[in-house]
């Protein structure tokens, strides 16, 4: 009987036209995406309580100075259960 190999299923194939590596000013293995593409994943993940989140909690992310503008007023603004 031949020998059997084991593949790690890492997901998807990525599609490189929404995925580009970034300039030289950030890490070799930092990647750029729409956060259309990420936020969707990330609720899901926060919703269920994914545990893996933990490992990224201290990560720093750049985003737009007027996103931080928007999330800094919901934060302000938004009425606890509502």
């Amino acid at each position: 009987m031949g020998m059997r190999k084991l593949r790690v299923y890492t997901g998807p194939a990525v599609d490189h036209s929404s995925v580009s590596v970034l300039g030289n000013s950030l890490d070799f293995h930092s990647v750029k995406v729409t956060l259309g593409d990420v936020l969707p994943i990330l609720a899901d993940a926060v919703a269920s309580d994914r545990t893996w989140l933990n490992d990224f909690q201290a990560d720093e992310i750049i985003i737009s100075a007027d996103l931080f503008d928007v999330i800094q007023a919901y934060r302000n603004f938004r009425r606890p259960g509502a």
